[in-house]
């Protein structure tokens, strides 16, 4: 195989990271003399000792010249202490490393079919994420509570850019800064298909250039999948909302996400739901002015 393959290439820097945050004794090894030890983390040699390999093979994977057998690769994720997205990660570059890279992919238009559905679902929020969190399609009710989407650019519309180039973020995410790492974490995830994709390069060049905290965190090679969980969000007038999301994959194409927002029935979000939507139907002339914020 190449160097210059970009799987094996990321596969390598990936397991390099994940090797300098673990301690020998993590892996069952005496603690050495600090005075002796000059990298952070576990050494090459304690990796491929632990997986029965030999330094100069382990030393070819790292430096993204050579491809591990899914056993090596297994027992690897093992001595390195992968969690399981991170071993699906390693997994799906070490299979697209036999692959002829692809040319990049977008995600095709939003169907009509699903913005109808969007535009049905009047009292949940809703919207759809396309390739690397861009945001492409919403309902009302998704419009009024994610800070004026409806009046971005087409580019603009990115969830880790927004959580990173739009300040009022910081007040919509009481914890924005695990959302934000949570975030850096799935866009990783997402290279897996292609490490080298130029509009991820460009979005990336972008961020890591102006916002310090995204180098780092894009640097740490940190890897993150979600499906569903819980968040809570800040409106301006309406207060703090705690709500369950879930996702849903579309088979007609893989890299788009219906994102849906919901609320226990009877709970103080729900009805703020109710009261945010009741503001949308109403003609603007007849809405109320905007009460003082609430908490829950």
């Amino acid at each position: 195989m190449s160097a210059k393959n970009p799987h094996l290439e990321e596969l390598g820097q990936f397991l390099k990271a994940r090797r300098s945050e673990l301690d020998p004794t993590d892996v069952g090894l005496p603690p050495s003399d600090p005075g002796t030890r000059r990298v952070s983390g576990l050494r090459r040699e304690e990796v491929a000792a632990s997986v029965a390999i030999s330094h100069d093979y382990y030393t070819r994977i790292e430096q993204g010249r050579l491809a591990p057998s899914e056993p090596v690769l297994e027992a690897i994720a093992h001595a390195l202490r992968l969690t399981p997205d991170q071993q699906t990660y390693v997994e799906g570059l070490a299979q697209q490393a036999d692959r002829r890279t692809s040319p990049p992919r977008r995600s095709s238009p939003v169907r009509p079919q699903i913005q109808r559905l969007l535009d049905q679902l009047t009292d949940t929020p809703a919207f759809v994420v396309g390739k690397y969190l861009d945001i492409l399609a919403w309902n009302p009710l998704a419009a009024a509570l994610l800070i004026d989407v409806d009046k971005m650019a087409p580019h603009e519309r990115n969830y880790v850019r927004m959580m990173f180039t739009d300040p009022r973020m910081k007040d919509f995410y009481p914890d924005w800064e695990s959302m934000a790492r949570t975030g850096v974490a799935l866009l990783r995830m997402q290279a897996v298909d292609n490490p080298t994709d130029p509009r991820l390069a460009a979005l990336v060049g972008e961020l890591s250039v102006a916002h310090p905290q995204f180098r780092r965190w894009w640097a740490a090679r940190n890897v993150a999948r979600q499906e569903f969980g819980s968040k809570t969000i800040r409106h301006p007038e309406l207060g703090d909302l705690v709500l369950d999301w879930d996702g849903f994959s579309w088979a007609g194409d893989p890299t788009q996400q219906l994102i849906v927002w919901s609320a226990e029935p009877g709970s103080p979000t729900h009805e703020k739901f109710r009261i945010l939507a009741s503001w949308i139907a109403a003609p603007a002339a007849t809405r109320p002015a905007p009460a003082e914020r609430t908490d829950t």
